[in-house]
């Protein structure tokens, strides 16, 4: 009898193990926005704490040498989920996108303004297997999430990371007074960890943070405060000038004139922008503290679960830091209007998000795989965004798919604490740049040499990233050899993926680009509001026009200025009644991604100055009573106030008498 009970008590020990094995692994992707590689402190930052992020490092590999495939971040999230590099589907840019400014050399290359259909993602791939998957965060792919593999998601563009964090969150991450938009985002993805913990699951957690707007917790960006007033004062300067490497040559003293004029005008002109060169931004700071106490509430919850020896959790970010504001510096700005501007540093790297110098593409990366990696390892092997696709599949044992995730190689031999090799990896870029307004380019690093060529000019840049982290020495002039051999590997392989180049701007093709901004415009608003006219319309990206429908109204426009400093007007003459009152009555909306300010001017004078700000229709009213029996000029403006997403919607613009 006791050999029976013996016996049945190991054939249940046994089926309990088995099943154990069995099981799946869990996966936690926690993807952070615009995460520079120094603003962690086991990558050397002494301001930002990160306590959560360091231990995740102590006891998985940290990685010294991992890139994003662009410096922003719509391309880079792609190839995440594709293992394709973005000049291969043609999603180079961030959807949206910088319009083109006149005073440009090229036109911006074709691209593709949202994630194609044609590509099977991780996401859709693992669901094959039985995974329960969850994207939370900041997807922008211009899709939903759950039309390319998730099973539920929360997604969307932040416009404050207190409530209301912006309409696209008012349902799906309901917030009351005294919440943080990354706090709220870590209870989502908790939340579906408890549903799900009896299943294998993915969690792609793509933090807004620490994406602008710059605001920090409360509590934390006070304690940041006191930490920087007992901090002795950091030598050298705030900021640095960093010349366009594509443009013309500027002198010492041509640098110093433009430091102490610093106006916009100018620096697009001389193709010079401002680059931060200290951890001090206490804001900034909030943002990353908060991030990583995201990281700590979701293990702390694996481990809750018992689910910590089960779960892969990779931690990394989806380009450089914004360390180059996509706002000129204005030296009439203040220190809490520069934090707003300007996050981090990313020194020693050069550069910041929006350039191909390390400071825009090397990113922080940590992965923890239970029972395979060993505790406080570094690897200097390569990788980059591509890799993650074959990496999992082969850390899941899944069937690999070479087709799909053409670009990619994997790195569990790295993880296994084997040599890797990863050959050759590229960066193409056919844009100009919204942070520092950079030429279009493209790079290629081949082991420890990395080469930037641009494509305005032509220019060429060689760096040897072994004894030069900082790409202070170009070495194209002396080292010839290798500045060919990766210049030719560099367009084999553009030929390869058939990456598309920006056109050269001719005056034909200036013509041709106006349209795209909508040919018909000015019908269209005259349709829309007849006797209404339009001038200084622009942003291509946007399509300013009519839309039969857009959100709950029909018939309604859109307009967009033509740039940051010349508004889109809507205007015409109106000769006002007498003998009964008279009122012009309009409805405005803006877009979810971004603020505009509305000015409006009756026969001269300013009568209404009113930024914008909620995504809702707004009414307004403006009385003319007083001027009876007069013609008089009316206008409407659409004003930028700042540079993303500046549209105007409007639903009616109308006359109202009795």
């Amino acid at each position: 009898m006791k050999r029976a009970v013996y016996s049945l008590i190991c054939v249940l020990c046994f089926s309990v193990a088995k099943a154990e094995q069995d099981r799946k692994l869990n996966i936690i992707f926690f993807l952070v926005d615009d995460l520079g590689q120094r603003d962690v402190g086991v990558y050397g930052s002494k301001f930002y704490e990160t306590p959560a992020i360091d231990q995740l490092a102590q006891e998985g590999v940290l990685f010294n040498n991992a890139y994003s495939t662009c410096h922003v971040c719509s391309p880079s999230r792609a190839s995440i989920l594709t293992g394709k590099y973005p000049a291969r589907i043609n999603l180079t840019e961030w959807l949206g996108g910088r319009p083109e400014r006149s005073f440009e050399k090229l036109h911006s290359a074709e691209k593709l303004r949202s994630l194609p259909d044609s590509e099977i993602t991780l996401a859709e791939n693992l669901k094959k297997y039985g995974y329960v998957t969850a994207n939370y965060g900041k997807a922008h792919l211009s899709k939903d999430p759950k039309t390319y593999g998730f099973d539920e998601a929360i997604t969307g563009w932040v416009r404050s990371y207190f409530p209301p964090f912006s309409s696209q969150y008012a349902k799906t991450l309901p917030a009351k007074e005294g919440d943080y938009y990354t706090d709220r985002l870590t209870d989502a993805a908790i939340d579906f960890i408890e549903r799900n913990k009896d299943k294998p699951f993915f969690v792609h957690l793509e933090h807004f943070a620490v994406h602008d707007p710059i605001q920090g917790r409360k509590d934390l960006v006070k304690k940041y405060k006191k930490k920087l007033a007992s901090m002795p004062k950091q030598e050298g300067p705030d900021y640095i000038l960093e010349p366009n490497p594509d443009g013309p040559v500027l002198s010492k003293e041509e640098l110093k004139a433009i430091e102490k004029d610093q106006s916009l005008k100018l620096a697009q002109e001389k193709r010079v922008w401002w680059v931060k060169q200290k951890q001090d931004n206490v804001e900034f700071a909030g943002m990353v503290e908060a991030t990583d106490e995201s990281l700590g509430r979701i293990r702390a919850k694996l481990k809750e679960l018992k689910l910590e020896d089960n779960t892969i959790v990779i931690f990394t970010a989806d380009n450089g830091g914004m360390s180059a504001s996509n706002q000129y510096l204005e030296s009439n700005k203040s220190r809490k209007a520069l934090d707003r501007r300007f996050a981090s540093s990313n020194l020693p790297l050069r550069g910041a998000k929006g350039w191909n110098y390390e400071g825009g593409i090397r990113v922080p990366l940590i992965v923890h795989w239970p029972g395979v990696t060993k505790s406080n390892t570094t690897s200097n092997t390569i990788v980059t965004g591509t890799d993650f696709y074959p990496t999992l599949l082969e850390m899941l044992n899944l069937p690999a798919m070479p087709q799909q995730h053409l670009d990619g190689k994997s790195f569990v031999p790295a993880l296994k604490g084997k040599v890797r090799k990863r050959g050759p990896i590229f960066w193409h870029f056919p844009h100009y740049s919204n942070h520092g307004y950079q030429s279009p380019n493209g790079a290629i690093r081949w082991g420890q040499y990395k080469l930037i060529e641009y494509y305005e000019n032509g220019t060429v840049q060689l760096f040897d990233l072994k004894k030069d982290i900082g790409e202070k020495v170009d070495l194209s002039k002396t080292k010839p050899k290798i500045t060919q051999r990766l210049l030719k590997m560099f367009h084999d392989w553009r030929k390869e993926v058939d990456a598309q180049m920006p056109p050269l701007k001719t005056a034909q093709s200036k013509q041709k680009a106006r349209p795209n901004v909508s040919k018909n415009l000015p019908k269209e608003v005259a349709k829309f509001a007849p006797g209404w006219n339009v001038r200084n319309w622009g942003g291509p990206g946007m399509k300013p026009g009519l839309r039969a429908k857009w959100k709950d109204k029909e018939n309604v426009l859109l307009t967009h200025p033509l740039s940051r400093e010349i508004p889109c007007i809507l205007s015409r003459k109106f000769k006002v009644p007498t003998g009964i009152k008279t009122r012009l009555e309009f409805t405005v909306n803006n877009h979810p991604k971004g603020n505009w300010i509305l000015f409006a001017r009756i026969a001269g004078k300013e009568m209404i100055n009113e930024s914008i700000e909620d995504s809702k229709w707004q009414d307004f009213r403006i009385d003319l009573t007083k001027h009876a029996g007069k013609e008089i000029t009316i206008e409407l403006e659409n004003r930028a106030s700042g540079w993303v997403f500046e549209a105007a919607y409007w639903s009616r613009i109308e006359f109202i008498s009795h």
